[in-house]
C-alpha cells in the first residue's frame, strides 16, 4: 500500500476517535433519510420485500420498519469511523453480550467454529467486538473494486486483529480448512441471494430464494459447531452482540449429498428467518434477496 495512504487512513481513524459516536450517528441518521425519504432509492424494493415477507402489516408499519432499517445501513456506513475508538474499554461501556455460553461450548469441542452471522446491525462494530474478545475469528468478506476505498476499509476493519478470506480466491476452500483445523472460527454471511452454481434452492419467509450452500457444505466436512451470530444497537443506546444455541446438523447429513446440502442450508435459512422476525427493523431490507432461483 503506498505510504500516502496509510498516512490519509490514520488521519481518518484520528478524527473518528475523536468524533461522538453520537455524531456519526446523527450523520447516518441524515443519510437515510435522503436515501429513504429524498431520492427513495430502492424503496419499492424494501415495501415489496415486507409485504412479502409480513403480509399482514400495514403500510405505516412498513414505511416505519423500511425507514428505521435504511437508517441502521446508513449508519453502518458512519460507524467505520468509529472503529477506531473501539478497544476493551469501550466494549465494557458500550456492548452487552447475550449467549456467551453458547460461543464457549462450541469452541471447547476443539474442532474449530463456523460463525453463521447476517446483515443486521453494524456487521463491522461486531467484529472488532469480536476480535476485541480474543476469539480467533477469520471472515469470508468481499473486496471493493475501487482500490482506495477497498484499502481504506479493510484498514479500519483489520485494525483489532480480525483477518480475512477472499470469497473469490482460487485458493479460499483450502484457507478455510486450515484455519478450522487450527481450530479457528470462521464467519459466513448467509442471508443474501444466491444463484448457480454457489447457490442451492431454499425459501425464504416461505417463499422460493437461491441460498449459498458453502457454509453447509464446509460443516458436512469438517463437523464443526455452526453458532448463529449477529448484533443490533438496542433501545439502551449499547451494541447487543448476540451468540444463539449452536444448531443441529448431523442428522441431516445422508449419503445423497445434493440432499444433505439443500435440507441444512434450509435449516440455517429457517434460523436466520427467525431471527430477522425478532429484530426486522434492524435487517437489510434494501437487498433482492427474493429473486428466482436459476
Amino acid at each position: 500500500m503506498p505510504r500516502w495512504r496509510v498516512y490519509l487512513f490514520k488521519f481518518c481513524a484520528f478524527v473518528g476517535a475523536l468524533t461522538p459516536l453520537s455524531w456519526l450517528n446523527a450523520l447516518g441518521d441524515f443519510l437515510g433519510w435522503l436515501w429513504y425519504d429524498v431520492f427513495r432509492i430502492r424503496r419499492q424494493v424494501i415495501d415489496d420485500n415486507l409485504k412479502l415477507a409480513f403480509p399482514n402489516w400495514s403500510e405505516a408499519q412498513r414505511d416505519k420498519v423500511g425507514r428505521h432499517s435504511v437508517q441502521v445501513l446508513t449508519r453502518s456506513f458512519t460507524q467505520i469511523l468509529a472503529l477506531a475508538k473501539i478497544d476493551e474499554e469501550w466494549i465494557r461501556k458500550n456492548v452487552v453480550i447475550e449467549g456467551e455460553e453458547h460461543c464457549r461450548q462450541a469452541l471447547s469441542k476443539g474442532k474449530g467454529a463456523y460463525f453463521m452471522s447476517m446483515h443486521i446491525g453494524s456487521a463491522d462494530v461486531g467484529m472488532n467486538i469480536l476480535a476485541l474478545l480474543k476469539l480467533p475469528i477469520v471472515v469470508i468478506s468481499k473486496k471493493f473494486k475501487n482500490q482506495l476505498l477497498n484499502d481504506f476499509w479493510f484498514y479500519l476493519r483489520g485494525r483489532t486483529g480480525a483477518r480475512f478470506i477472499d470469497p473469490h480466491s482460487p485458493n479460499n476452500a483450502f484457507e478455510i480448512f486450515k484455519e478450522i483445523k487450527n481450530k479457528n472460527i470462521v464467519i459466513f454471511v448467509l442471508d443474501q441471494f444466491m444463484g448457480k452454481p454457489y447457490g442451492i434452492e431454499t425459501s425464504f419467509f416461505g417463499v422460493k430464494t437461491g441460498t449459498a450452500y458453502g457454509l453447509a457444505l464446509f460443516a458436512m466436512k469438517t463437523k464443526s459447531p455452526v453458532v448463529p451470530v449477529y448484533n443490533y444497537w438496542g433501545e439502551d443506546s449499547k451494541v447487543h452482540l448476540v451468540f444463539e444455541p449452536e444448531l443441529k446438523y448431523d442428522e441431516m447429513i445422508t449419503d445423497d449429498k445434493d440432499t444433505s446440502l439443500k435440507n441444512i442450508t434450509q435449516r440455517f435459512n429457517d434460523e436466520i428467518e427467525r431471527v430477522v422476525r425478532r429484530h426486522p427493523q434492524h435487517w437489510m431490507w434494501v437487498h433482492k434477496r427474493w429473486k428466482v432461483f436459476e
